[in-house]
């Protein structure tokens, strides 16, 4: 029998710039309901995304450690059933968005899954065909993540502001999630990311940059254009 394959939801920060109220738990709008008829809540919509993936076996959606409860609530019913699948755990987050994916990493050992598909739980408009995409490419890579082209040319500044370098706009890109990885592996370099952090303070942006840092190359495909992530109250309610 074939491993399975996973996805972890990060779902665990303060959603300060949301001026603190949960984003992920907030109806999506437009009229968007479930197959129940209720308000298809932020999170709802990206869980069932991977829900409909006839290849995710194990799903794990890291939340704050006093909100499963809330988290619960805002999902469809059928997905908490004990038989649904794929089977659905939950992870109290940890202080950052890295210690909360690495939470539900550890909580998947158990069930040595071959890939982890991680994504962010304010990405709502997430769709099948970009998880279908992204495990095939993880297959192929072991580590992959989706980029969208830049349509303004980018420039580094220093910190005080000048420019040092003029970009290409050709070779860079906006990184999305789900970023796919080869299971013990992400979860050895978030080992050794917990432990640079504890050291040296460092943090890191997403998995890729770790697994960059301990792995090797992460390679890219095109990304989604609908995929956007929810950050401020006005991108609610957006297609």
């Amino acid at each position: 029998m074939d491993a399975p394959i996973a996805a972890v939801i990060a779902a665990a920060g303060s959603s300060s710039r949301m001026g603190g109220v949960k984003k992920e738990y907030l109806p999506l709008g437009r009229g968007m309901i479930d197959e129940e008829g209720k308000p298809l809540s932020v999170l709802g919509s990206s869980v069932l995304a991977f829900a409909s993936s006839p290849r995710i076996d194990l799903l794990v959606i890291a939340v704050p450690a006093d909100r499963e409860h809330a988290a619960r609530l805002s999902l469809p019913s059928r997905l908490l059933y004990p038989a649904a699948k794929p089977k659905l755990f939950f992870v109290p987050g940890g202080t950052t968005r890295r210690s909360s994916v690495h939470h539900g990493l550890s909580l998947l050992d158990a069930y040595g899954p071959r890939l982890v598909l991680i994504h962010d739980g304010a990405r709502p408009w997430v769709d099948e065909d970009l998880i279908d995409r992204i495990i095939s490419a993880a297959l192929r890579y072991r580590a992959v993540i989706p980029v969208t082209p830049l349509t303004e040319t980018p420039k580094e500044l220093s910190p005080e502001g000048f420019i040092v370098r003029h970009l290409r706009r050709s070779l860079v890109g906006t990184a999305q999630t789900p970023q796919g990885f080869a299971f013990p592996e992400i979860l050895r370099a978030h080992e050794r990311a917990a432990e640079r952090e504890l050291a040296e303070g460092f943090e890191y942006t997403d998995d890729a940059e770790i697994w960059g840092e301990f792995c090797g190359p992460v390679a890219s495909i095109p990304g989604a254009a609908g995929n956007r992530k929810i950050t401020f109250p006005e991108d609610l309610g957006r297609p």
